[in-house]
């Protein structure tokens, strides 16, 4: 049934939500129906996967992904905020 769903979603051009949850100490988690593309357009391969954690801190050695090396390494506590407003020229 999943399945199913899930063609006809891409078929009927029907876009899921993508949600970023930035984590306290850590990564930011992406999951919902998303791509991850290089500067130059090359699609990651993601093996099928529907969430991944992207590096903040810049320890990974499987960067642009995590993999843990944060741990005791970085520190932020993630609170949502308002951005300023958008600057019109």
């Amino acid at each position: 049934m999943l399945l199913i769903f899930a063609i006809l979603h891409k078929t009927i051009g029907i876009m899921s939500k993508t949600k970023l949850t930035i984590n306290n100490n850590g990564s930011v988690k992406i999951e919902g129906d998303f791509e991850i593309v290089d500067r130059s357009g090359n699609m990651y391969d993601l093996g099928g996967r529907e969430i991944v954690s992207i590096c903040r801190c810049g320890l990974s050695k499987n960067k642009p992904f995590c993999d843990g090396s944060h741990n005791g390494h970085f520190e932020h506590e993630a609170v949502a905020f308002a951005l300023p407003p958008k600057k019109v020229l």
